[in-house]
Order: C-alpha cells, then structure tokens, then sequence
C-alpha cells in the first residue's frame, strides 16, 4: 500500500498540487496576454459642440467621399478604387494638416469605409475624420 508510515487506510485527502500548476500557468498566460488586449486600434475623438475652427478648416485638407453606388471622389475628383492610394497620396501631401476627412453615404458598406481609412493612414495621414452624412 502507497501511503505513509504506519497509514492503516487509504489516503483519502486531495492532491492540490496539479490544481495549483493548472492556476500559476492560467495567471503566467493572462500576464503575458492583458498588455496585448488593452491596445487600442483607431483613437476617435468626438467633435466639441463650439467647433466651429474645424468646418473652415476642412477646405485645407482632404476631403473623400463614398456615395451610395460605392463611387470615389477624393477632393472632388472622381477615382477608382485602384487609384484611390495614388490619389490619397497627392492630397495629403498638398493639405494643410494631413487630416483627411471621410463622408460615406449611409448604404456604404463598412468594409469600404475601412478600407479607405487603411489606405488614408498607410498614406501619411495624420489625423481622421468621419463626417455623417445628413
């Protein structure tokens, strides 16, 4: 019989060990995890209600706009989609801020919207804006 010197029955008492190196290595886990979920994707500040700086402000930057057939326009001129990153490019440079502005009509897919906000940042933008649409 396993079990300790002059021990008449059976142990009967749990072994906690397993039970205590199943937690340890559950806490070294969301330790290593919890910095990596608290990371943030895209920050989004929400506009003051006296903003008034930031509407004459928009003519001197980039401004795109996604109508309900899914057609681009960056600053007024229409672009394809392939042409989209090219044409981002020649904007942000020229604008004031490097803030380009968004305007998706309310049917626009949010993949798009995304997409364009993608290429946007990949493109020198600074700052990001989504504009409802009203």
């Amino acid at each position: 019989m396993a079990g300790a010197a002059g021990a008449k029955g059976p142990i009967t008492d749990i072994n906690v060990t397993p039970l205590v190196d199943v937690c340890l290595v559950l806490v070294i886990i969301f330790m290593v995890l919890a910095p990596l979920v608290m990371q943030a994707g895209i920050e989004v500040a929400s506009s003051k209600a006296g903003a008034a700086k930031g509407r004459a402000a928009l003519k001197k930057n980039v401004s795109v706009e996604l109508d309900k057939k899914g057609v681009l326009s960056v600053d007024g001129r229409r672009v394809s989609w392939e042409g989209l990153p090219a044409a981002l490019k020649r904007a942000i440079d020229r604008s004031a801020d490097r803030l380009v502005s968004v305007k998706a009509a309310p049917s626009a897919k949010v993949g798009q919207v995304v997409e364009i906000l993608d290429d946007s940042r990949q493109n020198g933008a600074r700052k990001l804006a989504i504009i409802n649409p009203e």
